[in-house]
Order: C-alpha cells, then sequence, then structure tokens
C-alpha cells in the first residue's frame, strides 16, 4: 500500500469514527482545510476519505458545496429501519438456508465475543465500549454472512453503520428494561437450529425496538 494511499485510510478511520460517535455533529459542514489541520494529513487523502463516506451515504456530497454530515431526521429513522429489516431477512434467511457447520460456528464464535465484553466502560456510565461495538458489528455480519450475495452482506454493514450514528445521536437511549444480550443469544439460538421465521422475526424485533427507543429519545430532545 501506498503512503498516500495509507494515510488515505487513516483520514477515512477517523472521519468515519468521527461520524458515527458524534464526534462531528450530523448537519456539520466539512470543510477540507480544517480536517487537514486536525488530524495532520494532506489535502488529496483527505478528500479521498470524504468521497469514499459520501459513497457510503454517511456524508452529503453536491457540486460547489462541498461535503456534509447527513442529517438526523425521525423520517430518515424510518426508512433506514425499513431498509434495515428487507436486507437482513433476505441475508439471515439465505444464510439459515445454505450456511453449514463453518456459518454455525461463526455465529456461536461472535455471539460469545459479544457476551464476553463489557457494552459499557464501567456501570456508572452510558459511554460505550468500542471494543464492545466492534464486537456487535460483527454479530450482526455473522448472521448473513452465508447469504451468499457480497452485495447483500456488504449493504447490511452499510445499514448497521447508518444505525449506529442513530444510537449515538440518541445518547439518552435507556438502558433499563431490556436485555439486548438475552436478544442476541436468542436470535442466534433460532438461527443456528433453523427455525428460519422465528429467527427472522426476532431479528426484526430487534431491530424495531432499538428504533422505538431512539425515536422516543430524540423526540425527547425535540427533534
Amino acid at each position: 500500500m501506498t503512503k498516500s494511499a495509507t494515510l488515505a485510510s487513516e483520514a477515512y478511520g477517523r472521519l468515519r469514527s468521527d461520524i458515527i460517535n458524534g464526534g462531528i455533529k450530523p448537519g456539520a459542514k466539512l470543510k477540507i482545510r480544517t480536517i487537514c489541520d486536525q488530524y495532520g494529513i494532506g489535502a488529496s487523502p483527505v478528500r479521498e476519505a470524504l468521497n469514499r463516506l459520501a459513497s457510503e451515504g454517511l456524508l452529503d456530497h453536491r457540486d460547489q458545496r462541498g461535503f456534509r454530515v447527513h442529517s438526523v431526521t425521525l423520517q430518515d429513522l424510518d426508512e433506514l429501519i425499513l431498509a434495515r429489516c428487507w436486507a437482513n431477512e433476505v441475508g439471515l434467511r439465505n444464510s439459515i438456508r445454505s450456511g453449514g457447520l463453518a456459518w454455525e460456528e461463526g455465529v456461536t464464535a461472535a455471539l460469545q465475543r459479544l457476551e464476553a465484553i463489557p457494552r459499557y466502560l464501567s456501570d456508572d456510565t452510558t459511554e460505550r465500549n468500542p471494543a464492545w461495538e466492534q464486537a456487535h458489528g460483527a454479530f450482526h455480519a455473522a448472521l448473513v454472512a452465508a447469504s451468499g450475495s457480497s452485495w447483500i452482506n456488504d449493504f447490511c454493514t452499510q445499514l448497521y453503520v447508518a444505525a449506529e450514528r442513530y444510537r449515538h445521536a440518541a445518547r439518552t437511549v435507556p438502558r433499563a428494561g431490556r436485555n439486548e444480550q438475552d436478544e442476541h443469544r436468542a436470535i442466534a439460538q433460532a438461527a443456528i437450529a433453523r427455525r428460519e421465521n422465528e429467527a427472522v422475526e426476532l431479528l426484526m424485533e430487534h431491530f424495531r425496538l432499538t428504533a422505538r427507543l431512539v425515536r422516543a429519545a430524540l423526540r425527547q430532545d425535540g427533534m
């Protein structure tokens, strides 16, 4: 990998993280020179990173108007969850029908890793553990890994990232009354047991419940 490509990857990773976790606010306009100064990276790698993020739907890019972080709205949230349910249902059904022992082992391993990592950095904070977030994404990717289509898998990942941005935007999402660990385990167990309809319904409800909590938090914040 060339130095320029390495710098572009670094810029992409840092920008992506800042956008998802809210370090760069929804709707914010991104100025290339400001980013260069902040990250200590040249204009060309930063521009390449911005274009890549725009192609993934995290940024809006219009000619002569630069880059802006995609806004957070209730309508967009509803459309996102609808798309996420559609794509992941196809991916999960295909994986249950076609996935072999390697897929089952992948789901099991991803679940075990997710359960072994604390979700929050401490019991008295809502600051999420980056290691948990990585394991969470890996678990959802494992569920659809045997879909038979890299397009579906990549789209599910893109939608997962978009949903994570909403989780961070709604920082007042309540933790009480929900056990995501139980939800993840039930989804995995149904999928591995090839109980297709049950697994799909559990996954869809998992997405919808998150959306309801995020929606309530955003409304509470005046959106």
